[in-house]
C-alpha cells in the first residue's frame, strides 16, 4: 500500500470523526437549547445524527471505509480486513477526529472549547446497552457489508437511529464518539467518569458481534492466481 493513500485514508478517518461528532454534539446543544420536551430534544439530536451519518459514511467510504470508530477499525483487523498498523493510524485518527469535533461543537455555540461534562451515564442497564448497541452495529457492519456494501451506509446509520430510542445509554456504540462527549458538558455529554465503563461494554459488544457475525456470513476472498 502507498504512503499517500495511507495518509489519505487517516486524514478521511480523522475529518469524518470530527464532522460525526460536531454533528451529535452541535445537534444535542441546539436541541437543548430549542427544545423544552426531552423525547423532542432526543429526537432531534437522533435525526440530525442520523441525517449527518449517511452522508459522512458515502463521501468517506470510499477513501478509508469510513470506519469513524475504533470498534470496527478493531474488527476488521480481527477479521483480516485491515493490517494492525493501518489499525493503530486508524485509531489514533479517530481518537483525534473525535475531539476536534467536540471542541468545534463548543465553539460554534460559543461555548468554552472544552467543557467537561458532569452528565452522569452509569449503571448496568446503560453498560447493557452500549453492549448490545455495539453488538448490533458490529453485526450491520459485517453482514451488510459483505453482502450488500452498496447500500451499507444506510443501514449503519438506520441501526444508529433505531438504537438511539432502542437503548437505555442512546447508543454512542463508539469509543471514539464516547471519549469525545466527555469533552462537552451539554445534553449530548458523558462524565468523563463514566467513559471507561462505557468503552469496557462497547469492546465486550464489538467482540462478540465479531466472532458471530464473521461466522454467519463468512469473507469471501478471490481465488488465488497460479501461473
Amino acid at each position: 500500500m502507498q504512503v499517500g493513500n495511507v495518509r489519505r485514508r487517516l486524514v478521511a478517518e480523522l475529518v469524518g470523526t470530527a464532522l460525526l461528532v460536531a454533528a451529535v454534539v452541535g445537534s444535542g446543544i441546539m436541541a437543548q437549547r430549542l427544545a423544552t420536551d426531552h423525547a423532542v430534544a432526543l429526537l432531534a439530536n437522533t435525526i440530525a445524527t442520523g441525517g449527518a451519518l449517511v452522508a459522512i459514511l458515502l463521501a468517506f467510504g470510499p477513501i478509508s471505509g469510513a470506519h469513524l470508530n475504533p470498534a470496527v477499525t478493531v474488527v476488521m483487523a480481527t477479521t483480516k480486513d485491515l493490517s494492525p498498523g493501518v489499525a493503530a493510524g486508524y485509531i489514533v485518527a479517530q481518537l483525534a477526529g473525535g475531539i476536534l469535533g467536540a471542541v468545534l461543537a463548543n465553539a460554534m455555540f460559543d461555548l468554552a472549547l472544552v467543557t467537561w461534562s458532569a452528565t452522569e451515564r452509569s449503571g448496568a442497564a446503560k453498560l447493557l446497552s452500549e453492549g448490545v448497541a455495539t453488538f448490533g452495529l458490529v453485526g450491520v457492519v459485517i453482514c451488510v457489508g459483505r453482502s450488500r456494501p452498496s447500500i451499507a451506509p444506510l443501514a449503519v446509520a438506520a441501526y444508529i437511529v433505531a438504537a438511539y430510542w432502542f437503548t437505555a445509554s442512546t447508543s454512542f456504540a463508539n469509543p471514539a464518539v464516547t471519549i469525545a462527549r466527555a469533552f462537552s458538558d451539554t445534553y449530548a455529554g458523558i462524565r468523563p467518569s463514566d467513559v471507561a465503563g462505557f468503552i469496557g461494554a462497547q469492546a465486550i459488544g464489538a467482540l462478540a458481534g465479531a466472532f458471530l457475525f464473521s461466522w454467519l456470513v463468512p469473507l469471501t476472498r478471490p481465488a488465488p492466481v497460479h501461473a
